[in-house]
């Protein structure tokens, strides 16, 4: 079976717009990890389990592609697909060493997967956002399923976050930073509400939905947000977003950690917002 959307969507996966630098593989792990319970829910709630065959678009490190190939267990299979050489290489080291046998990666672009056998669902995080057409690639994924197969994909709401940080000025600053550089670049802000109405312009049942916020103050959790302004600092200027008022990035964690310890309190890494449906057993025109 052989899918395609539009050169569009090539070119926006390969203009990836925080790029492939070490630094920021190893900002994805460390994201990961902490989103990895709110994934696992939505994979669950799915009815992602044992047994199940499931294709993982945009798999970056490969976290995504290993937690589900720990829920589907050694009966399952799961591939990942990503279009970075390098991060591929870094993935497969990764579920070898972890010793799941049970996943597989393909160096290609989503709109190039082909494959004999249908899934039993197809997932994603953080993938659609970069997307132009978002809802080509949700048709496209969707042709490759079973009657009854899943679709399950994250996105981010950034409104919730912008507003809970702020009475924080250092911390606003530098959240209103990296949108505004998202923004001026073409990512979708809002995907993760945008799936709602994507599913079913991709020919999918409206989607069951919640929205979960990461919260926590410690210097790790804060230097995700650092470290992702850092990752777009290249596009940042290129856009013309001025990261003067934020002083020396070189210190900007520690200066944020101490303006959340002086207010006491905790602040958001990412409003997910989780989004599943089943593709229709029957073509609804058939049945008419």
């Amino acid at each position: 079976m052989q899918t395609t959307v539009d050169d569009t969507a090539n070119q926006a996966i390969a203009d990836y717009v925080l790029g492939y630098t070490n630094s920021e593989r190893e900002r994805l792990i460390r994201q990961a990890a902490i989103l990895a319970p709110i994934t696992e829910r939505l994979f669950r709630e799915a009815g992602i389990g044992s047994a199940r065959r499931v294709l993982d678009l945009g798999s970056g490190m490969g976290d995504v592609a290993m937690l589900v190939a720990r829920l589907v267990g050694p009966s399952g299979e799961v591939l990942g697909v990503e279009c970075d050489e390098d991060s591929i290489a870094r993935a497969k080291a990764r579920a070898s060493a972890a010793g799941l046998h049970n996943v597989s990666f393909l160096n290609t672009d989503v709109s190039d997967v082909a494959d004999e056998q249908p899934f039993d669902a197809v997932v994603g995080r953080f993938i659609l956002m970069f997307l132009p057409d978002p809802v080509s690639v949700l048709r496209s994924a969707a042709g490759l399923l079973r009657p009854g197969g899943v679709v399950a994909f994250q996105e981010p709401s950034w409104a919730p976050m912008l507003a809970l940080g702020a009475g924080l000025p250092l911390w606003s600053r530098t959240r209103h930073s990296i949108h505004e550089t998202l923004l001026r670049s073409g990512a979708n802000r809002e995907m993760g509400l945008t799936l709602y109405r994507a599913f079913q312009e991709a020919g999918l049942p409206a989607p069951k939905m919640h929205l979960e916020m990461p919260l926590g103050n410690d210097a790790d959790f804060i230097r995700l947000t650092s470290d992702l302004l850092c990752s777009l600092r290249p596009l940042a200027e290129q856009h013309n977003v001025s990261l003067q008022e934020l002083g020396d990035l070189e210190t900007l964690p520690d200066r944020i950690r101490a303006e959340v310890a002086a207010a006491n309190t905790v602040v958001s890494l990412i409003g997910v917002v989780s989004a599943w449906s089943r593709k229709p057993t029957k073509n609804p025109e058939s049945s008419a």
